[in-house]
């Protein structure tokens, strides 16, 4: 079972949060799942222009402890610096991203926890500044 919960629903073109419940397989996280085109271009004008802001958001202790880093996979990412980005950018690794994502395993013994839901709170809280920076860079596109 997962649940999605972001800004206009299923369809939504904006970044959310999500729980994924699997035996074995469990976790939470969020961000922006494969945008269109259109939206994944403003996404990397957002990470290009606001770079600084950027990183100090994914380098914040909170989100660090939660969820370390952004996922990387190869499913996700591009092999070369998209088109219209110097290739040697100091955000490239984040601008070749098809995907912004962070997510955080959930073990078996923690879904039954006491603490569970104020973990899920504490772990989604670290995750708004980013839901927040990619929304904004979205924000235009759902008044057009």
């Amino acid at each position: 079972m997962g649940a999605s919960i972001n800004r206009g629903g299923k369809k939504s073109i904006f970044a959310g949060y999500y729980f994924h419940l699997e035996p074995g397989k469990s976790f939470l996280g969020g961000g922006l799942w494969m945008p269109m085109p259109p939206e994944m271009k403003k996404v990397r004008q957002e990470i290009d222009y606001c770079w600084k802001e950027f990183k100090g958001i994914i380098e914040n202790k909170k989100f660090k402890a939660s969820y370390n880093t952004l996922y990387a996979g190869e499913d996700i990412s591009l092999v070369k610096t998209p088109q219209g980005f110097e290739k040697d950018h100091p955000a490239a690794e984040y601008l070749k991203l098809k995907s912004w994502l962070a997510m955080r395993e959930l073990k078996d013994a923690e879904l039954t926890g006491k603490d569970l839901i104020p973990k899920t709170i504490g772990h989604f809280q670290a995750l708004q500044p980013l839901i927040k920076f990619l929304n904004r860079a979205l924000e235009d596109e759902q008044q057009a």
